[in-house]
């Protein structure tokens, strides 16, 4: 977020010539919450991002995808657009942020499939431990958490391991359930 891009190119070489082949590239947001501002002289979206690390060299790149929208986006129609965007720019694939509810993501893979999408979007998968840090962060990224969610970690606060248990079996629950509708890569948080 705050370099500009021949500060990113140099480290993309660097990565290159380290053996780094696969980048997840990703626009950044600034620490503390505080509103976007590209640098001056930096990428100013995950899509030019893609594109200059494509022209430093040939790396496998993943971009974010957003099954509930971005928060910043104008639109669905908008946001899968800017996906569509980063995936011409020569990302080989899209990794969802995190959703708790399965139908959202296949719906999105619909829209997504409609829009001439066709990149694999693999799903984002994070097993909760947390519930309460969990349902801050997914609030603030616009991923809705379901009442259902809440009711199987209330009263747990003070009980890890069956916390632990819950989380497990929720995120097996989601992949069990995109497995039976063809889905066979994730991505777990």
């Amino acid at each position: 977020v705050g370099a500009s891009r021949g500060a990113v190119d140099d480290v993309a070489r660097a990565y290159w010539d380290a053996g780094v082949r696969h980048i997840v590239a990703l626009r950044g947001d600034p620490p503390g919450g505080a509103p976007y501002q590209p640098h001056p002289q930096g990428y100013e979206y995950a899509a030019d991002l893609v594109a200059g690390l494509k022209r430093v060299a040939d790396f496998d790149i993943s971009v974010a995808a957003y099954p509930e929208t971005h928060a910043q986006a104008e639109s669905p129609a908008a946001d899968l657009d800017n996906l569509k965007r980063k995936l011409d720019a020569g990302a080989s694939r899209a990794i969802t942020q995190v959703f708790f509810e399965t139908g959202h993501y296949l719906d999105f893979l619909d829209r997504a499939l409609a829009a001439g999408i066709t990149a694999p979007i693999i799903p984002g998968i994070m097993p909760v431990s947390n519930f309460a840090q969990a349902k801050r962060i997914s609030e603030m990224g616009g991923t809705y958490v379901p009442g259902w969610m809440a009711d199987m970690f209330d009263g747990l606060d003070e009980d890890a391991e069956t916390r632990q248990m819950v989380a497990a079996s929720i995120a097996a629950e989601q992949v069990r359930t995109l497995q039976a509708n063809g889905i066979d890569e994730f991505h777990f948080y």
